[in-house]
Protein backbone atom coordinates (compact mmCIF):
# COMPACT_ATOMS: atom_id res chain seq x y z
CA UNK A 1 0.00 0.00 0.00
CA UNK A 2 3.06 2.77 0.72
CA UNK A 3 4.65 1.96 -2.87
CA UNK A 4 0.58 2.46 -4.29
CA UNK A 5 0.56 5.90 -2.04
CA UNK A 6 4.12 7.47 -3.15
CA UNK A 7 3.70 6.12 -7.22
CA UNK A 8 0.34 7.94 -7.52
CA UNK A 9 1.91 10.88 -5.56
CA UNK A 10 4.20 11.78 -8.07
CA UNK A 11 1.89 11.23 -10.40
CA UNK A 12 -0.31 13.82 -8.91
CA UNK A 13 2.60 16.13 -8.74
CA UNK A 14 3.05 15.49 -12.83
CA UNK A 15 -0.81 16.85 -12.75
CA UNK A 16 -1.11 15.22 -16.60
CA UNK A 17 -4.53 13.74 -17.01
CA UNK A 18 -7.39 15.61 -15.45
CA UNK A 19 -10.06 12.99 -14.54
CA UNK A 20 -9.31 9.31 -13.51
CA UNK A 21 -11.86 6.92 -12.98
CA UNK A 22 -10.65 3.32 -11.60
CA UNK A 23 -12.29 0.00 -10.68
CA UNK A 24 -13.37 -3.61 -11.00
CA UNK A 25 -15.08 -4.30 -14.27
CA UNK A 26 -18.19 -5.65 -11.72
CA UNK A 27 -18.93 -5.82 -8.00
CA UNK A 28 -18.92 -9.41 -7.29
CA UNK A 29 -18.13 -9.61 -3.52
CA UNK A 30 -18.21 -7.10 -0.74
CA UNK A 31 -14.50 -8.19 0.31
CA UNK A 32 -13.25 -7.83 -3.28
CA UNK A 33 -15.40 -4.69 -3.45
CA UNK A 34 -13.75 -2.98 -0.06
CA UNK A 35 -9.95 -4.35 -1.22
CA UNK A 36 -10.30 -2.31 -4.55
CA UNK A 37 -11.94 0.58 -2.69
CA UNK A 38 -9.06 0.80 -0.16
CA UNK A 39 -6.38 1.05 -2.75
CA UNK A 40 -7.89 3.23 -4.91
CA UNK A 41 -8.57 5.39 -2.53
CA UNK A 42 -5.14 5.99 -1.18
CA UNK A 43 -4.75 7.73 -5.02
CA UNK A 44 -5.26 11.16 -5.07
CA UNK A 45 -5.84 11.51 -8.29
CA UNK A 46 -8.68 8.59 -8.35
CA UNK A 47 -11.75 10.86 -8.57
CA UNK A 48 -14.12 8.36 -9.32
CA UNK A 49 -14.51 4.52 -8.84
CA UNK A 50 -16.18 2.43 -11.72
CA UNK A 51 -18.05 -0.40 -10.54
CA UNK A 52 -20.49 -2.56 -12.57
CA UNK A 53 -23.59 -3.46 -11.07
CA UNK A 54 -25.50 -4.66 -13.85
CA UNK A 55 -23.42 -7.10 -16.28
CA UNK A 56 -25.24 -8.29 -19.46
CA UNK A 57 -23.03 -10.59 -21.19
CA UNK A 58 -23.11 -11.25 -24.87
CA UNK A 59 -23.96 -14.71 -24.65
CA UNK A 60 -26.34 -16.30 -21.46
CA UNK A 61 -25.04 -17.82 -18.74
CA UNK A 62 -21.90 -15.70 -17.28
CA UNK A 63 -21.74 -13.72 -14.57
CA UNK A 64 -24.20 -10.58 -14.72
CA UNK A 65 -24.02 -8.31 -11.90
CA UNK A 66 -25.25 -8.24 -8.16
CA UNK A 67 -27.86 -5.38 -8.87
CA UNK A 68 -28.64 -3.32 -5.80
CA UNK A 69 -27.11 -5.61 -3.04
CA UNK A 70 -24.13 -4.50 -4.95
CA UNK A 71 -25.24 -0.60 -4.56
CA UNK A 72 -25.97 -1.29 -0.76
CA UNK A 73 -22.02 -2.26 -0.26
CA UNK A 74 -21.00 0.69 -2.58
CA UNK A 75 -23.08 3.10 -0.25
CA UNK A 76 -21.44 1.88 2.80
CA UNK A 77 -18.45 1.88 1.69
CA UNK A 78 -18.28 5.02 -0.11
CA UNK A 79 -19.18 6.22 3.84
CA UNK A 80 -16.38 4.70 5.28
CA UNK A 81 -13.35 5.65 2.80
CA UNK A 82 -14.58 8.90 1.49
CA UNK A 83 -14.69 8.30 -1.93
CA UNK A 84 -17.74 7.88 -4.86
CA UNK A 85 -18.55 5.51 -6.99
CA UNK A 86 -19.83 5.08 -10.44
CA UNK A 87 -21.78 2.59 -12.57
CA UNK A 88 -23.12 1.58 -15.51
CA UNK A 89 -27.21 1.96 -16.56
CA UNK A 90 -29.53 0.82 -18.88
CA UNK A 91 -32.90 1.09 -17.89
CA UNK A 92 -34.96 3.78 -16.00
CA UNK A 93 -35.03 1.48 -13.21
CA UNK A 94 -31.06 1.15 -12.72
CA UNK A 95 -31.36 5.36 -12.48
CA UNK A 96 -33.80 4.92 -9.69
CA UNK A 97 -31.65 2.51 -7.79
CA UNK A 98 -29.06 4.42 -8.42
CA UNK A 99 -30.27 7.55 -6.61
CA UNK A 100 -31.77 5.25 -3.81
CA UNK A 101 -28.25 4.44 -2.89
CA UNK A 102 -26.48 7.83 -3.27
CA UNK A 103 -24.89 7.15 -6.74
CA UNK A 104 -24.93 10.56 -8.87
CA UNK A 105 -22.40 9.71 -11.55
CA UNK A 106 -23.37 7.22 -14.33
CA UNK A 107 -22.77 6.13 -17.28
CA UNK A 108 -24.25 4.67 -20.52
CA UNK A 109 -22.84 1.91 -22.42
CA UNK A 110 -21.51 1.37 -25.69
CA UNK A 111 -24.94 -1.35 -26.30
CA UNK A 112 -27.26 1.43 -25.19
CA UNK A 113 -25.43 4.59 -26.36
CA UNK A 114 -26.36 3.23 -29.90
CA UNK A 115 -29.86 2.62 -29.41
CA UNK A 116 -31.77 6.43 -29.32
CA UNK A 117 -35.28 4.61 -27.84
CA UNK A 118 -33.35 3.46 -24.96
CA UNK A 119 -31.39 6.52 -24.64
CA UNK A 120 -34.93 8.42 -24.53
CA UNK A 121 -36.14 6.38 -21.95
CA UNK A 122 -33.04 6.73 -19.55
CA UNK A 123 -33.22 10.43 -20.39
CA UNK A 124 -36.77 10.30 -18.50
CA UNK A 125 -35.29 8.99 -15.41
CA UNK A 126 -32.76 11.07 -15.38
CA UNK A 127 -35.21 14.74 -15.97
CA UNK A 128 -34.77 16.81 -12.98
CA UNK A 129 -31.80 15.14 -11.36
CA UNK A 130 -28.39 16.30 -10.91
CA UNK A 131 -26.75 12.89 -11.86
CA UNK A 132 -23.74 13.33 -14.18
CA UNK A 133 -23.62 11.17 -16.94
CA UNK A 134 -20.95 9.77 -18.68
CA UNK A 135 -21.77 8.43 -22.33
CA UNK A 136 -19.52 5.79 -24.11
CA UNK A 137 -19.44 5.85 -27.69
CA UNK A 138 -21.52 3.22 -29.32
CA UNK A 139 -20.56 -0.17 -30.53
CA UNK A 140 -20.30 0.96 -34.22
CA UNK A 141 -18.13 3.86 -35.36
CA UNK A 142 -20.85 6.31 -35.91
CA UNK A 143 -20.40 9.51 -34.46
CA UNK A 144 -23.74 10.74 -35.11
CA UNK A 145 -25.16 8.29 -32.68
CA UNK A 146 -22.60 9.32 -29.89
CA UNK A 147 -23.74 12.83 -30.34
CA UNK A 148 -26.98 12.20 -30.67
CA UNK A 149 -27.03 10.29 -27.54
CA UNK A 150 -25.34 13.41 -25.95
CA UNK A 151 -27.59 15.83 -26.97
CA UNK A 152 -30.64 13.84 -26.28
CA UNK A 153 -29.19 14.01 -22.27
CA UNK A 154 -28.74 17.76 -22.67
CA UNK A 155 -32.17 18.34 -23.48
CA UNK A 156 -33.62 16.55 -21.13
CA UNK A 157 -31.86 19.08 -18.62
CA UNK A 158 -28.50 16.74 -17.62
CA UNK A 159 -26.10 19.60 -18.01
CA UNK A 160 -23.17 17.25 -17.35
CA UNK A 161 -22.32 15.17 -19.59
CA UNK A 162 -18.83 13.73 -20.63
CA UNK A 163 -18.30 11.49 -23.38
CA UNK A 164 -15.70 8.08 -23.20
CA UNK A 165 -14.14 6.38 -25.80
CA UNK A 166 -13.75 2.65 -25.64
CA UNK A 167 -12.70 1.80 -28.81
CA UNK A 168 -15.34 0.22 -31.96
CA UNK A 169 -16.89 -3.08 -33.34
CA UNK A 170 -15.30 -3.22 -36.71
CA UNK A 171 -14.98 -5.77 -39.57
CA UNK A 172 -11.10 -5.76 -39.71
CA UNK A 173 -9.52 -5.41 -36.35
CA UNK A 174 -6.80 -2.72 -35.77
CA UNK A 175 -3.26 -4.81 -34.76
CA UNK A 176 -0.91 -3.95 -32.43
CA UNK A 177 2.94 -3.86 -31.88
CA UNK A 178 3.64 -6.17 -28.42
CA UNK A 179 7.53 -6.76 -28.53
CA UNK A 180 8.05 -9.00 -31.36
CA UNK A 181 3.94 -9.91 -31.72
CA UNK A 182 1.35 -8.42 -33.70
CA UNK A 183 -1.81 -8.61 -32.04
CA UNK A 184 -5.17 -7.44 -32.16
CA UNK A 185 -6.97 -4.71 -30.08
CA UNK A 186 -10.63 -6.02 -28.44
CA UNK A 187 -12.35 -3.00 -29.85
CA UNK A 188 -10.36 -0.75 -32.56
CA UNK A 189 -9.50 2.84 -31.09
CA UNK A 190 -10.41 4.89 -35.07
CA UNK A 191 -8.87 7.51 -33.00
CA UNK A 192 -10.24 10.09 -35.70
CA UNK A 193 -13.91 9.21 -34.64
CA UNK A 194 -13.55 10.99 -31.32
CA UNK A 195 -11.66 12.85 -32.69
CA UNK A 196 -14.17 14.10 -34.68
CA UNK A 197 -16.64 14.77 -31.80
CA UNK A 198 -14.38 16.75 -30.29
CA UNK A 199 -14.62 18.83 -33.35
CA UNK A 200 -18.34 19.14 -33.46
CA UNK A 201 -18.63 19.15 -29.49
CA UNK A 202 -15.59 21.46 -28.05
CA UNK A 203 -16.77 21.86 -24.58
CA UNK A 204 -17.87 18.02 -23.87
CA UNK A 205 -15.01 16.61 -21.78
CA UNK A 206 -13.77 13.61 -23.89
CA UNK A 207 -12.04 10.50 -21.41
CA UNK A 208 -10.48 7.28 -23.16
CA UNK A 209 -11.33 3.50 -21.75
CA UNK A 210 -8.08 1.95 -23.03
CA UNK A 211 -9.03 -1.05 -21.02
CA UNK A 212 -12.17 -2.06 -23.34
CA UNK A 213 -9.98 -1.41 -26.09
CA UNK A 214 -7.14 -3.45 -25.69
CA UNK A 215 -8.92 -6.41 -24.11
CA UNK A 216 -5.51 -7.25 -22.59
CA UNK A 217 -3.63 -6.03 -19.35
CA UNK A 218 -0.41 -5.79 -21.49
CA UNK A 219 -1.90 -3.06 -24.05
CA UNK A 220 -3.68 -0.60 -21.76
CA UNK A 221 -0.54 1.34 -21.04
CA UNK A 222 0.45 1.67 -24.35
CA UNK A 223 -3.25 3.00 -25.52
CA UNK A 224 -3.05 5.68 -22.65
CA UNK A 225 0.03 6.80 -23.81
CA UNK A 226 -1.64 7.23 -27.13
CA UNK A 227 -4.69 8.92 -25.44
CA UNK A 228 -2.14 11.20 -23.88
CA UNK A 229 -1.16 12.33 -27.42
CA UNK A 230 -4.84 13.40 -27.73
CA UNK A 231 -4.85 15.49 -24.99
CA UNK A 232 -7.80 13.54 -23.57
CA UNK A 233 -9.42 14.98 -20.40
CA UNK A 234 -9.13 11.87 -18.39
CA UNK A 235 -9.23 8.21 -18.49
CA UNK A 236 -11.57 5.33 -17.36
CA UNK A 237 -9.36 2.16 -16.44
CA UNK A 238 -10.26 -1.70 -15.46
CA UNK A 239 -8.78 -2.00 -11.64
CA UNK A 240 -9.34 -5.68 -9.97
CA UNK A 241 -7.67 -6.68 -6.65
CA UNK A 242 -7.09 -10.34 -8.43
CA UNK A 243 -7.91 -9.90 -12.51
CA UNK A 244 -6.75 -13.36 -12.67
CA UNK A 245 -9.56 -14.60 -11.10
CA UNK A 246 -12.43 -12.33 -11.94
CA UNK A 247 -15.42 -13.18 -12.84
CA UNK A 248 -15.82 -10.53 -15.90
CA UNK A 249 -13.00 -9.10 -18.54
CA UNK A 250 -10.44 -10.70 -16.59
CA UNK A 251 -7.37 -10.44 -19.41
CA UNK A 252 -7.85 -6.10 -19.24
CA UNK A 253 -8.08 -5.60 -15.96
CA UNK A 254 -4.82 -4.07 -14.09
CA UNK A 255 -3.87 -4.54 -10.52
CA UNK A 256 -3.67 -1.35 -8.46
CA UNK A 257 -0.30 -1.96 -7.85
CA UNK A 258 0.35 -2.19 -11.50
CA UNK A 259 -2.23 0.40 -12.42
CA UNK A 260 -0.32 3.19 -9.87
CA UNK A 261 3.02 2.05 -11.43
CA UNK A 262 1.57 2.89 -15.23
CA UNK A 263 0.53 6.20 -14.00
CA UNK A 264 3.61 7.32 -12.91
CA UNK A 265 5.50 6.23 -15.95
CA UNK A 266 3.12 8.79 -17.91
CA UNK A 267 5.36 11.39 -18.64
CA UNK A 268 3.46 14.89 -18.60
CA UNK A 269 3.71 16.39 -22.28
CA UNK A 270 4.03 20.46 -21.97
CA UNK A 271 2.45 22.20 -24.42
CA UNK A 272 4.94 24.50 -26.17
CA UNK A 273 4.33 28.41 -27.36
CA UNK A 274 7.63 28.30 -28.76
CA UNK A 275 7.18 28.48 -32.81
CA UNK A 276 9.06 26.12 -34.60
CA UNK A 277 9.85 27.14 -37.78
CA UNK A 278 11.42 23.73 -38.62
CA UNK A 279 8.17 22.29 -39.19
CA UNK A 280 6.92 24.92 -42.04
CA UNK A 281 9.10 23.31 -45.35
CA UNK A 282 7.76 19.70 -44.42
CA UNK A 283 4.41 20.56 -44.14
CA UNK A 284 4.35 22.36 -47.10
CA UNK A 285 5.99 19.54 -48.57
CA UNK A 286 3.01 17.37 -46.60
CA UNK A 287 0.56 19.56 -48.57
CA UNK A 288 2.09 19.40 -51.86
CA UNK A 289 2.08 15.65 -51.36
CA UNK A 290 -1.88 15.41 -50.40
CA UNK A 291 -2.83 17.72 -53.17
CA UNK A 292 -1.04 15.30 -56.00
CA UNK A 293 -2.40 12.23 -53.91
CA UNK A 294 -5.99 13.69 -54.67
CA UNK A 295 -5.69 14.86 -58.74
CA UNK A 296 -4.37 11.55 -58.60
CA UNK A 297 -7.43 9.48 -57.12
CA UNK A 298 -9.74 11.88 -59.46
CA UNK A 299 -7.48 10.14 -62.44
CA UNK A 300 -8.23 6.76 -60.77
CA UNK A 301 -11.94 7.39 -60.45
CA UNK A 302 -12.10 9.20 -63.87
CA UNK A 303 -10.72 5.43 -65.16
CA UNK A 304 -13.55 3.76 -62.54
CA UNK A 305 -15.95 5.80 -64.81
CA UNK A 306 -14.73 4.43 -68.11
CA UNK A 307 -14.77 0.99 -67.15
CA UNK A 308 -17.93 1.57 -66.05
CA UNK A 309 -19.41 1.56 -69.54
CA UNK A 310 -17.29 -1.12 -70.99
CA UNK A 311 -18.80 -3.55 -68.57
CA UNK A 312 -22.13 -1.97 -69.29
CA UNK A 313 -21.78 -2.84 -72.72
CA UNK A 314 -20.40 -6.18 -72.00
CA UNK A 315 -23.00 -7.14 -69.57
CA UNK A 316 -20.44 -7.74 -67.02
CA UNK A 317 -20.75 -7.06 -62.87
CA UNK A 318 -19.06 -4.30 -61.11
CA UNK A 319 -17.50 -6.52 -59.00
CA UNK A 320 -14.95 -9.00 -60.27
CA UNK A 321 -13.33 -10.81 -57.45
CA UNK A 322 -10.30 -12.63 -59.00
CA UNK A 323 -8.95 -8.78 -60.67
CA UNK A 324 -9.48 -7.43 -57.07
CA UNK A 325 -7.62 -10.44 -55.26
CA UNK A 326 -4.84 -9.99 -58.05
CA UNK A 327 -4.81 -5.54 -57.11
CA UNK A 328 -4.46 -6.22 -53.28
CA UNK A 329 -1.82 -8.90 -53.48
CA UNK A 330 0.33 -6.76 -55.95
CA UNK A 331 -0.12 -3.55 -53.95
CA UNK A 332 0.32 -5.27 -50.41
CA UNK A 333 3.54 -6.49 -51.91
CA UNK A 334 4.37 -2.97 -53.08
CA UNK A 335 3.58 -1.72 -49.54
CA UNK A 336 5.74 -3.61 -47.83
CA UNK A 337 8.75 -3.01 -49.95
CA UNK A 338 8.28 1.08 -49.31
CA UNK A 339 7.71 -0.04 -45.49
CA UNK A 340 3.82 0.84 -45.27
CA UNK A 341 1.92 -1.12 -42.68
CA UNK A 342 -0.28 -3.51 -44.05
CA UNK A 343 -3.29 -2.86 -42.01
CA UNK A 344 -3.30 0.68 -42.93
CA UNK A 345 -2.79 -0.63 -47.25
CA UNK A 346 -5.07 -3.01 -47.15
CA UNK A 347 -7.73 -0.58 -44.99
CA UNK A 348 -6.89 2.39 -47.65
CA UNK A 349 -7.06 -0.16 -50.69
CA UNK A 350 -10.66 -1.08 -49.18
CA UNK A 351 -12.06 2.50 -49.05
CA UNK A 352 -10.92 3.30 -52.78
CA UNK A 353 -12.29 0.04 -53.92
CA UNK A 354 -15.60 1.23 -52.37
CA UNK A 355 -15.51 4.40 -53.97
CA UNK A 356 -15.03 3.10 -57.50
CA UNK A 357 -17.45 0.52 -56.84
CA UNK A 358 -19.93 3.22 -56.49
CA UNK A 359 -18.69 4.90 -59.48
CA UNK A 360 -18.98 2.58 -61.46
CA UNK A 361 -22.74 1.75 -60.37
CA UNK A 362 -23.72 4.99 -60.63
CA UNK A 363 -22.46 5.23 -64.13
CA UNK A 364 -23.96 1.44 -65.21
CA UNK A 365 -26.93 2.97 -63.68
Amino acid sequence: MKKIVYLCKLFHEQNMIKTIIAGPCSVESRERLRQVTEALAAMPRVGLIRAGVWKPRTRPGGFEGLGEQALRWMRDLAAEFGVSYCCEVATPEHVVLCQRYGIDTVWVGARTSGNPFMVGELCQALHGSNMKVLVKNPTSPDVGLWIGAIERLRQAGVSDVSAVHRGFSTYHTLRASAGSQRVSYRNTPLWEVPMTLRREMPDVPLLCDPSHMAGRRDLVAPLVRMAAQFDYDGLMVEVHPDPDSALTDAPQQLTPLDFAAMLDGMAPLEASTVPAPQLEPLRRQIDEIDHEMLALLARRMEMSRQIAFIKRDLRMPVYQSGRWADVVADRLGQAAELGLDDDFTRALLEKIHAESMRVQLADKA
